[in-house]
């Protein structure tokens, strides 16, 4: 019997008033020239651990991990823009987000995954808002996205999510597998 693989990673979604300033950034990005894609506003998320492809039984053994981290409620925040690049080729636009807890929250679950797989070494608390193929005119590019002014939006964050990614042609598919509550 062949053996599927799940595509999988932990995360937390936005609030409404997140998604929608993440739509205002996205907005404004599109009037510069570049050639790329937005992430589709139901996609954005804070991924707080990819996983990668993984068979059924690590997918259990993950799920019954998270059921037992403990971790009160507390507010997301979003903060500033930037981009990742390559050899100076911007590849990735992001927006930042704020919160101790954030990274509080990753760690435990790094802890509680600790022998399925390796821990994160440089989480960076952000959301993908843009994929970059090409810009003409990168350091100007960099210097746009970096003073587009991101508003500090906050919500409070109640759970985190095991979601299974499927790669189809127009965007990735995300479905959530499994919600863990955070105690209020």
């Amino acid at each position: 019997m062949e053996c599927k693989l799940i595509r999988s990673f932990i995360c937390i979604e936005l609030g409404d008033e997140a998604i929608k300033e993440a739509a205002r950034v996205q907005e404004i990005l599109s009037g510069e020239k570049f050639t790329g894609k937005m992430t589709e506003l139901e996609n954005l998320h804070l991924t707080l651990k990819f996983l990668g492809e993984i068979d059924d039984e690590k997918l259990e053994k993950v799920k019954d991990r998270l059921k037992k981290i403990e971790f009160k409620e507390f507010e997301g925040r979003l903060l500033d823009a930037g981009v990742f690049s390559v050899r100076g080729n911007p590849k990735i636009v992001w927006i930042k987000l704020g919160g101790k807890e954030i990274f509080d929250l990753q760690s435990k679950i790094d802890e509680a995954l600790k022998d399925l797989f390796p821990k994160e070494e440089r989480f960076m608390s952000h959301m993908t808002i843009a994929r970059v193929r090409y810009v003409k005119q990168s350091k100007e590019f960099i210097k746009y996205v970096e003073n587009m002014g991101v508003k500090e939006v906050k919500w409070k964050v109640n759970g985190f999510y095991l979601k299974k990614s499927e790669l189809k042609s127009p965007g990735p598919v995300y479905t959530t597998l499994e919600e863990y509550k955070l105690a209020e």
